[in-house]
């Protein structure tokens, strides 16, 4: 697979896929001022069979039940503008490349199933939690993570350049280090409000799924997808 060059009339700056993934996300963060409740209870990932909760004052609180559609839309929503910028911003600069490279239909069909990915380990994570500790999941981090893997991978000697790392690293550099740092993180609880299994299970769905494309599985597609 060659890389696409960016001064090519056929590299968009702004590929179908990802165009809709930010106008999507920026107009339903738009609406959470009126429609917050609603959308959360409702499109937010919630753990399953979790219990009503015991407020501090003696009042019980139902908590949302899950549904499978959430394993979806909670990719969709955002718990503030920092965590809208941060995941869009990534996802625009390292997932231009890699939309351009793969076509849009298989960027869409990668993205989807690293947040499905994500949203099944995080219930699994979340599984059997105190009634005191329930809260939703919601970011589009699980796929964010899957196209961070992605770029690693096609373009392992890219440098970044990032804002609080004020030198040149090579993505493969950069993609390792930050899955340690949330294995890290998961594992000593530290930043806790912070689903960092799930950003991990978006990176190794993510790397399964291209290594199915690639026919490195035991279970291999029909057509090999990826030749890199």
């Amino acid at each position: 697979m060659t890389h696409p060059d960016p001064r090519s009339p056929r590299f968009s700056m702004m590929p179908p896929v990802i165009g809709f993934l930010l106008v999507t996300n920026v107009l339903l963060f738009l609406a959470m001022p009126a429609l917050g409740n609603w959308l959360m209870a409702h499109f937010a990932l919630w753990p399953i069979g979790t219990p009503s909760t015991i407020m501090q004052d003696g009042s019980m609180m139902r908590v949302p039940d899950f549904q499978i559609w959430q394993l979806v839309t909670y990719g969709f929503l955002h718990g503030g503008p920092l965590h809208l910028f941060v995941n869009m911003f990534v996802v625009w600069m390292l997932g231009v490349q890699v939309e351009n490279s793969w076509g849009s239909r298989m960027f869409a069909t990668y993205f989807l199933i690293c947040v499905i990915g994500a949203g099944l380990v995080q219930l699994v994570v979340t599984a059997g939690g105190n009634g005191d500790a329930i809260y939703p999941t919601v970011g589009a981090s699980g796929g964010v993570f899957g196209v961070l893997l992605a770029f690693g991978m096609m373009f392992p000697n890219q440098r970044l350049f990032l804002i609080f790392l004020p030198i040149p690293i090579k993505a493969k550099y950069f993609v390792i280090g930050y899955g340690i740092l949330e294995l890290y993180l998961g594992v000593s609880g530290t930043m806790s409000g912070i689903a960092h299994f799930a950003h991990l299970g978006g990176m190794v769905v993510g790397l399964l799924m291209i290594q199915y494309w690639r026919g490195r599985l035991p279970v291999r597609p029909r057509h090999r997808r990826l030749w890199w």
